[in-house]
């Protein structure tokens, strides 16, 4: 695009009453200035004027915004004065003109001074007209673009104070287009190995997975088919340098990262995007603490949008952005749409922020004289702070790190709070308890009596007093589950040497072990710390088995007759350490039931067949399977994870059967090796403690009482 023609033709897509003759005479007056003069690359300065023009033309700005693109250099470059400009064109071009130089002007150098003056310079430069600070965002980014042609101790600078000063301040004004492609640009210069190993990464990626984007975006299409719903699916490969950014802020490599493509959902109305987010949480998994509703809490810049990240394909997650075109046009020209036109009408959005109102927002209580620090307290640019400050109902200030949510807002104010927490709401609107709370918010937190912390806080928390307070809280949970099954395996154990459990023959035992009570004595024993042979011994010495053989599977059961062979029954799968009793088969001698077993009801009218049984004290071998039900969640690595806690626990698994798979979950019978009781708690507490194990339980079927299988 050389020519005046080319430009005007441009506008006119837009605006077809644009002023043709002034935005002539401006590219006449633009190039007559600039004669002569030549840029880096060897090419006629003028041109690099008319690819801000474009720039902004693409942005469909008035035409002020294109006359002052033209010009913008011409006041401080050329033979051209303030009062040349005024005159030619009109007062509101020549302002605009002299505020892009006043900010070409500006030292800015992020290296030599605080990103708070700068960003105290821009905002109060350009207090006046925000089409000064677009002008000069359009001009940096077609010198970015440019940048090659400069030497590179130039470009190191140029790039740094882009990625410093120029790029924030883009995303800041809602371009996020802008702040995107600035910061890829300049990362191109600073970090060249960086940003071609991740390019070569999705190449690879590409090459063995195919076309993710266009495959996730077909499943999108169907889901939103299925449910009626008119929108628009995009989606897309995360920039480079936002690719990299995560990288370094998770540490992690490449390979593991799985948040690195987008997709963004345009529909008709309000009510469809909310219709679109069930939608897809219906079909995949939502990441827990990864969901933003700004179409309820608008961001200062009229920017509105859902954002949720959801599990996809092969368990990687992509994050998805649902929004009406009226707000999509605002999150892609941020506060620029105020002055966006369309068939030569300025186009009345009304989710446009009012430029006015914004920047006197950010600069009220203000003066020239104002010290730097304050002033970015009050701007609360949130890209260079480390802290959030939100209000109780009363208005206290509570300081938390970036990144907080509720929870920790709860324990923050007293842990008593933290410990009732059953919801909150920030700015009067409930919200989950994983938000991530911003500058300025206000926070109630809802209370309930009885409500304890669950253990899906620990991850949602982020402060140590929150953990910390969680973490203890769930520990006393597990000690009250241990103390009960303790005692209960304790119980047991005395019955099987014929003794009758009571608290003193407890308090004794806890004395002979060095503990400091009871319940001590049986969390350890519940928490396998210790065994009931340990609390038997230190009461009946001679009872109990001192040899450390293990039990033998065709002597594992006491009160057999010589002759009798026996099975555990597949139905209940009892193992040492519960109360048994043995049912009689003729030729296949006795099988084995755990005393609640459902399957006893069908003998209740033969007692000749019943035989009374007890297990043999001592260590059992793992041989007693016991079948666990598991759902987990679809994610990649889960199953290999979960069956690695089981090895762990020196168990074995001898079968494993899906028998439902979900897009989200799996559900699975797992055969599991085990030795007694202790045993199978241990295991069963380890597969619980998973995160993305969802639910287990142990798995009785009373229609398998007549198939069994050996011990």
């Amino acid at each position: 695009m050389n020519t005046a023609d080319d430009l005007i033709a441009l506008v006119r897509t837009y605006n077809p009453r644009t002023n043709e003759a002034l935005l002539r005479d401006a590219f006449a007056f633009g190039e007559e200035m600039h004669e002569g003069q030549f840029r880096h690359s060897g090419e006629a300065y003028f041109t690099h004027p008319i690819a801000v023009a474009q720039i902004l033309a693409d942005m469909q700005m008035d035409d002020a915004t294109i006359i002052t693109a033209l010009l913008h250099d011409t006041i401080e470059d050329t033979p051209a004065s303030f009062k040349m400009v005024h005159d030619r064109f009109s007062r509101e071009i020549a302002e605009l003109v002299d505020g892009v130089t006043k900010l070409t002007n500006l030292q800015l150098t992020s290296r030599e001074s605080k990103e708070a003056e700068n960003f105290r310079k821009l905002f109060m430069a350009t207090s006046k007209d925000l089409r000064v600070t677009l002008v000069k965002l359009a001009d940096r980014l077609h010198n970015m673009r440019t940048i090659k042609s400069m030497k590179p101790e130039k470009q190191a600078q140029k790039a740094h104070e882009t990625m410093d000063i120029y790029a924030p301040l883009a995303g800041r004004m809602g371009m996020q287009w802008m702040r995107e492609e600035l910061e890829d640009l300049a990362f191109r210069v600073l970090n060249p190995e960086a940003r071609n190993s991740i390019i070569r990464r999705f190449i690879t990626l590409q090459r063995e997975a195919g076309d993710v984007v266009a495959r996730i975006t077909a499943d999108m299409r169907v889901e939103l088919e299925k449910a009626s719903i008119q929108a628009e699916v995009m989606g897309r490969a995360k920039k480079p340098y936002s690719i990299w950014r995560k990288m370094q802020e998770k540490d992690m490599g490449f390979s593991r990262l799985s948040d690195i493509y987008g997709f963004r959902i345009i529909t008709a109305t309000e009510a469809d995007c909310y219709r679109v987010l069930g939608a897809i949480h219906q079909r995949w998994r939502a990441v827990p603490g990864r969901f933003k509703d700004y179409i309820s809490q608008p961001k200062t810049n009229g920017y509105r949008s859902i954002h949720t990240t959801v599990s996809g394909r092969d368990g990687k997650r992509v994050e998805v952005q649902i929004r009406t075109r009226e707000m999509h046009e605002v999150a892609e020209t941020g506060v620029a749409a105020h002055w966006s036109y369309r068939n030569g009408e300025r186009v009345e959005n009304r989710f446009a922020v009012d430029p006015v109102h914004w920047i006197s927002k950010l600069t009220e209580r203000l003066d020239e004289d104002g010290d730097h620090d304050d002033f970015l307290e009050a701007v609360k640019l949130e890209m260079f702070t480390d802290q959030v400050f939100c209000f109780t109902p009363k208005g206290d200030v509570i300081k938390l790190p970036r990144g907080a949510t509720p929870i920790d807002f709860a324990f923050a104010i007293h842990t008593r709070i933290g410990m009732a927490c059953v919801g909150a709401k920030v700015d009067g609107i409930r919200v989950p308890l994983w938000t991530r709370l911003k500058n300025g918010q206000s926070v109630e937190i809802i209370t309930a009596e009885g409500q304890k912390p669950q253990a899906t806080w620990v991850d949602i928390a982020t402060t140590g007093r929150a953990k910390t307070a969680i973490r203890r809280s769930l520990r006393e949970a597990d000690r009250e589950r241990f103390i009960r099954l303790g005692r209960e395996l304790v119980r047991v154990a005395f019955e099987n040497v014929g003794k009758k459990l009571t608290e003193k023959a407890l308090r004794t035992a806890a004395k002979a072990l060095a503990l400091e009570g009871v319940d001590d004595m049986l969390a350890s024993l519940g928490s396998a710390d210790i065994s009931a042979r340990d609390i038997v011994r230190a009461i009946y010495p001679d009872l109990a088995q001192t040899t450390g053989d293990e039990i033998e599977a065709n002597r594992a059961v006491v009160g057999l007759a010589v002759d009798q062979s026996h099975r555990r029954a597949r139905c209940c799968q009892p193992v040492p350490g519960e109360r048994i009793v043995g049912i009689i088969y003729r030729g296949q001698g006795v099988v084995v039931h755990a005393i609640d077993c459902a399957a006893l009801a069908d003998f209740e009218d033969q007692p000749d067949r019943w035989i009374d049984l007890r297990w043999q004290d001592g260590q059992h071998r793992a041989v007693n399977t016991v079948t666990f039900d598991i759902s987990i969640t679809n994610d990649a690595g889960v199953l290999g994870r979960i069956c690695t806690l089981i090895g762990e626990q020196k168990a074995n698994i001898s079968d494993l059967k899906f028998i439902d798979r979900k897009p989200d979950y799996y559900r699975l019978l797992v055969d599991i090796d085990l030795s007694d009781a202790e045993h199978l708690h241990r295991v069963m507490t380890a597969v619980e403690a998973d995160s993305n194990v969802s639910g287990v339980s142990r798995h009785r079927d009373p229609g398998q009482s007549g198939s069994h299988h050996a011990g």
